[in-house]
């Protein structure tokens, strides 16, 4: 399915650009997103017009971008799990947590999504974490995973 894209997306396209995606893809992410239009003529003309506008928008979110970068980048931040005698957690840190930790201590908001650890974190420990911000933008954080107590 073609479809027209409204924003740059990373490995996926540019402003403007007349992509072919899978259809559900394109209905249940791009177009459900208002990241995409479908590839009629009238729309393809529409975008065409209406480019540097959004051209415009997406600088904009680059740049607020750049300031959560200044604010969360190298940063470490420490979350507290129950664990067992060797090291490893009840469960593991998930990308809603992380979001509402950086959420409480730097009242930044990072949504789940752009969260994308580089690998599970189950254990304690040291974990390097990478928030894709925007199409151009990615902050790396760490995350220390201390012991809240451990239970027999």
């Amino acid at each position: 399915m073609k479809v027209v894209l409204l924003e740059n997306l990373k490995k996926i396209g540019s402003i403007g650009e007349i992509i072919d995606v899978k259809r559900g893809f394109a209905r249940n992410f791009l177009i459900l997103n208002k990241k995409a239009l479908y590839a009629s003529k009238e729309n393809i003309t529409q975008v065409e017009k209406i480019k540097s506008e959004l051209a415009k928008k997406d600088s904009q979110k680059k740049k607020d971008a750049k300031e959560i970068l200044e604010k969360i980048n190298k940063k470490e931040y420490i979350i507290k799990k129950l664990s067992t005698e060797n090291n490893e957690l009840y469960g593991s840190v998930k990308p809603t947590e992380i979001s509402k930790l950086i959420q409480e201590i730097d009242k930044v908001d990072v949504k789940p999504s752009m969260i994308q650890p580089v690998k599970d974190i189950k254990s304690i420990g040291k974990f390097k974490v990478k928030i894709s911000l925007h199409s151009e933008v990615d902050a790396e954080i760490s995350i220390s995973v201390e012991s809240a107590e451990s239970i027999q």
